[in-house]
């Protein structure tokens, strides 16, 4: 399972494509007081988050859900525009695990969701 915290059509669209081709169950969270609610309610192998959304507050969600101990193990992952320095350096502060450019998360989609979804012994090798 895998949350995203994406209210970007054109990526929510190709996320789910991409999830549905490859088996990948996924669940979109669009209210930004709702995000860590539901990471703990559907404890994700991934939280996915679009960096450059107005509305769902991720560097707020991010800080929160490493500052949780019960949800600071689990794994995010931010996409953002290449040339946001102020952003990226930001969600790193925020403690995001890893901050890729836009074009890059569309590329490496499939790979990131497959090593999301696989057990962690398969993913970690």
């Amino acid at each position: 399972m895998i949350v995203c915290a994406i209210d970007d059509l054109i990526f929510s669209i190709k996320v789910s494509t991409a999830a549905r081709h490859l088996g990948v169950d996924l669940f979109f969270e669009r209210k930004a007081s709702e995000i860590v609610a539901r990471v703990r309610d559907k404890e994700p192998s991934l939280v996915i988050f679009d960096l450059n959304s107005r509305t769902l507050a991720p560097l707020e969600a991010i800080a929160a859900l490493k500052a949780d101990p019960a949800l600071r193990g689990i794994r995010t992952l931010g996409f953002v525009s290449h040339v946001d320095s102020e952003t990226i350096a930001a969600a790193r502060s925020a403690g995001v695990d890893q901050v890729i450019a836009r074009s890059a998360f569309s590329e490496r989609l499939a790979e990131i969701l497959t090593n999301a979804s696989a057990p962690a012994s398969e993913s970690q090798g």
